[in-house]
């Protein structure tokens, strides 16, 4: 069954981004800055976190309104204590066909095969760069990126493929690691996804001239090992597809900030205490956790979904691009409460 409702730009919703916790083991400065994410911050105490059950039902609920797709995030969603049982009860929920999981890979390792076994699909690891100075500036935290790179070669092992590596760029910090980063995982089957670094949450001091444009990412690879543009796979897909020309493998970009892809998209994030956005940059979301446990009833709940979504208007990141300097930036969600 689909209750099939679209927003207010004939927009569907087929992908669900589902955060378990709040909390996090790395301190990237453009997510969770160890400044202000320090040992005295107070993350969100358990009561007000949704329960796996809580989560399964609401799943249940979108997978009727056309939801397919369904990716576990976070924070650092390893760190959610028996995530495989969550697991196991979204890929049983009718409609829900991909399940995913992104992660920034510090615990992957020893988790993989439990994962796997849950019913989890495929994975998608966060590596901004394989240079250790770099990579330990950029996860606020001092580790070195070979734990990462043996979770990734771990996760393909136990089958959880194809492995998707995220990489944010940011100019003058890791932008000069990125054709290494190609170079590396070219020719391994796994796809290396750069994405232009965003104006994500209100504390990571972006700026426009630290943006390494997608035109720029292509275009160094390019010079070293040829690539060709490649059709997406789906609609509502967010990264640009690029082949290797001798056949060795593909990249993407994700080029939110030169080349909004708002038209198209076509997902919505539940937050780990159980609030809906409907974009990533949203000012402010709708508590499904406080109806639900106020005991709701699955028709009044599905009642809340299809109202949010029909008066969806978002275009944040085309409104980026039209905005001038002078313009004031709203104060948004931050990533780390529901995910990338």
């Amino acid at each position: 069954m689909s209750l099939n409702v679209l927003d207010t730009m004939g927009r569907s919703m087929r992908d669900l981004r589902i955060s378990v916790t709040d909390r996090c083991n790395f301190r990237c400065p453009y997510c969770m800055p160890a400044e202000i994410f320090g040992e005295a911050y107070e993350f969100l105490p358990r009561e007000e976190i949704l329960t796996f059950e809580e989560i399964t039902r609401l799943t249940g609920l979108f997978a009727e309104f056309g939801v397919a797709k369904a990716r576990i995030t976070g924070g650092e969603p390893l760190l959610r204590t028996d995530l495989p049982q969550l697991i196991s009860q979204i890929a049983a929920v009718e409609g829900i066909t991909d399940v995913t999981l992104t992660t920034n890979g510090y615990l992957l390792a020893q988790q993989a095969q439990g994962l796997k076994d849950s019913g989890l699909h495929r994975i998608t690891v966060s590596l901004d760069s394989i240079d250790d100075e770099v990579f330990k500036q950029m996860n606020g935290r001092g580790f070195g990126a070979r734990r990462v790179l043996h979770a990734i070669q771990r996760a393909a092992e136990v089958g959880l493929t194809p492995v998707k590596i995220n990489a944010v760029v940011q100019r003058g910090v890791n932008d000069h690691t990125i054709v290494d980063l190609a170079r590396h995982f070219k020719g391994t089957g796994h796809i290396v996804r750069f994405i232009e670094y965003m104006d994500v949450g209100n504390r990571n001091g972006w700026k426009l001239d630290e943006v390494v444009s997608a035109d720029e990412i292509i275009a160094r690879i390019d010079a070293e090992m040829p690539l060709e543009p490649a059709p997406g796979n789906y609609h509502g897909e967010v990264a640009e597809r690029y082949l290797y020309r001798d056949g060795s493998g593909e990249i993407g970009v994700i080029a939110s900030v030169t080349r909004p892809f708002c038209g198209a998209c076509t997902r919505l994030r539940l937050s780990t205490d159980g609030q809906i956005f409907t974009c990533l940059f949203a000012t402010r979301g709708t508590s499904l956790r406080d109806p639900l446990r106020d005991g709701a009833t699955d028709d009044e709940l599905r009642n809340l979904i299809a109202g949010i979504w029909t008066r969806r208007a978002d275009r944040y990141s085309e409104e980026r691009a039209a905005a001038t300097p002078e313009m004031p930036r709203p104060v948004k969600v931050e990533m780390y409460q529901i995910g990338g």
